[in-house]
Formats: C-alpha cells, structure tokens, sequence
C-alpha cells in the first residue's frame, strides 16, 4: 500500500510537471518531461558520469567525517555530562552559521574541493548528533541498572547497551544527513575553486541558459540524493531488523 502510494504521488507530481510545461507558466522556462530526459540522453554519461562521480565522492566524505565527528561528540556527551552544555552550543553554532560565508573563507585558506568536504559534513553535523545522543539516552534503564549491579562502569553501559539502544535513532538522522551532504557538496561546488561536479555543470547550463540540461542536472542530484538515502536506509533495515518487524 505504501509503495502504491508511493507511485501515485510520483505520477502526480510528473503530471502536474507536464501541465506547467504544457500552459508555459513561468515564461516558458519549465521544459516538459520528456524534453529533459531527451536532453539527459542526448548530453550521454560522458557529461554526468565525472560530475556525478565527483559529487558523490565529495559528499561521501563529507558523510563521513561530519557523522564521525557527531557520533563522537555525543558519546562522550553521555559518558562525560558536564560536556553537553557546550557540545549543545557547538551543534547549534554548527547548524545557525550561514555555511555559504563560511565557504568561501575555507576556499581562500584551503582552496581545491575543501569546501565540498566541508560544506557537507556541516550540513549532517547537528542532525546524527542529536539523534544519537537522544538514542543513547533512550537505553532502558532496567538493563543499564544491571550492567551497574555487576560492576559495570558507564563504558560498559556504553558498549553493552546504550549502542544497540541508540542504533534506530542513529540511522534517522543518518538518513537525513546522506541527502544534506550532497546537498552540502554541490553548495561548495558553487563556490568555485573546482572545475567539474553537479554544481558546477549547474553553473554553467544556467549561465548558458540551457533551461533541459539546468533540469536534468537537477534530476541527478536529486537521484544522488535519493541514492544516499537508500543505501543508509537499506544499511539500517540489516543492522536493526527488529525496527522494520515493529513498523509491521
């Protein structure tokens, strides 16, 4: 049922793009589907193979260290409380600072694909942090009160049991996080300093006004997005089953 519903919404959402190309609303510069995917065929894999190719690797990293540098910041949160106050202040710090006047200085001092990385761990910081400090808080405290009667400290409770219990909450916020880093990384593309990747093949169809291609470019990031969010969300469906048996 949801994956019908799934369809009709993705039916809908072309049907109402077909009509606003068919009534040429916004001065005709919304091109019908079918012109896009033509235009997409006709630019061929040797236009969005490298772009894609280097997009996804600059968010991929970014992924990475921005959700490694998360999970390690809220994990010493739980195992050093008097910590949060200012770990809460850097994810919030992290997630109110205008990325886009943070880039270009990181551009000036770094230069090459640093902003790309950069741009996109920021964007996944403040998400998996407070998700996974709100799964470590959410182990049962029956099971962290038998860890301590046997002697275990708050690293064996740590090992023992907040972990899995923070497992479900973790992976939410990485599914959130996998599209923002590519978000994060075309942002950084935008910025200049590189000369390939899905930011700037956007830059360059809109300078040239190439309405299809603008939006074919689109549709890839989207589908970059899309994809980093099947692989986190198929990555969690293995690790924790029993979430997906209870959604049942």
């Amino acid at each position: 049922m949801k994956r019908l519903g799934g369809l009709l919404g993705v039916l809908g959402l072309l049907g109402v793009w077909w009509l606003a190309a068919a009534l040429e609303l916004a001065g005709g510069t919304i091109p019908s589907p079918w012109t896009v995917v033509h235009t997409m065929y006709t630019d061929g894999w040797q236009l969005y193979g490298p772009n894609f190719e280097i997009t996804a690797i600059g968010a991929l990293k970014g992924f990475l260290w921005g959700n490694a540098l998360a999970i390690g910041l809220a994990v010493l949160v739980v195992l050093i409380p008097p910590i949060e106050s200012l770990a809460t202040q850097l994810a919030i710090l992290s997630y109110c600072t205008p990325l886009l006047a943070l880039g270009p200085i990181i551009l000036v001092v770094f230069g090459g694909r640093t902003p790309t990385v950069f741009l996109a761990a920021m964007y996944c910081f403040f998400t998996t942090m407070v998700g996974t400090v709100a799964g470590l808080r959410s182990a049962d405290p029956a099971s962290l009160d038998l860890v301590r009667a046997y002697g275990g400290g708050r690293g064996q409770q740590l090992y023992r049991v907040r972990l899995i219990a923070a497992l479900p909450n973790t992976f939410a916020a990485l599914k959130i996080a996998a599209p923002s880093a590519v978000l994060g990384a075309i942002i950084g593309e935008y910025l200049g300093g590189v000369d390939s990747g899905i930011g700037v093949a956007l830059t360059a169809a809109q300078t040239a006004y190439n309405v299809p291609r603008t939006w074919g470019m689109a549709i890839a990031a989207a589908a970059l997005a899309g994809l980093g969010y099947a692989i986190v969300a198929l990555a969690a469906r293995l690790a924790t089953p029993w979430t997906a048996e209870a959604a049942r």
